[in-house]
């Protein structure tokens, strides 16, 4: 036999060795719509409930303290939160000459009423994030929406509604 007709009779041979091995039982065709048929049977997980969202107008009024400072003892800081959507503050940088401002804008509840953004009138400065810690506490965030990690206070409390 020459070499062309020995390959092609170690690839028959193979094919016909091949052909003997014995196929893998195959799985039923009934087990499977049995699964999907469980799966399909098994019931939804309940949605998770939705906070209720914050109501402006009730929550609505004027918050203040001293907030921390890096080169002076505080800011003496008063945010009112008008029912209307809008806000303004004034903020005191203790103990500076001309280290009074104030700033007025809109304010919205975000995170199903667990965070209050100021976004200002004046695209110059930056919005402000606040924490609704209960219906008489907002404490600052960072820029980012995330909890400051210091020791200072970071809260302001409200305060009673003028009579």
């Amino acid at each position: 036999m020459n070499s062309k007709s020995l390959v092609l009779a170690s690839l028959v041979l193979t094919a016909a060795i091949a052909g003997c091995k014995p196929n893998p039982p195959a799985e039923p065709a009934a087990e499977a719509p049995k699964a999907d048929a469980a799966i399909a049977a098994a019931p939804e997980p309940a949605p998770a409930p939705v906070a209720p969202a914050l109501d402006a107008k009730a929550f609505a009024g004027t918050f203040s303290g001293t907030l921390p400072c890096a080169d002076c003892p505080g800011i003496d800081t008063r945010v009112e939160l008008k029912a209307d959507g809008t806000y303004a503050i004034e903020e005191t940088y203790q103990e500076r000459k001309d280290g009074n401002s104030k700033s007025d804008g809109t304010w919205t509840a975000e995170e199903a009423g667990q965070r209050v953004r100021l976004d200002p009138n004046s695209k110059s400065e930056d919005d402000r994030l606040y924490q609704v810690v209960s219906a008489d506490e907002i404490r600052a965030l960072d820029k980012e929406g995330k909890a400051i990690d210091s020791q200072a206070n970071l809260s302001l409390k409200r305060q009673p509604a003028a009579q």
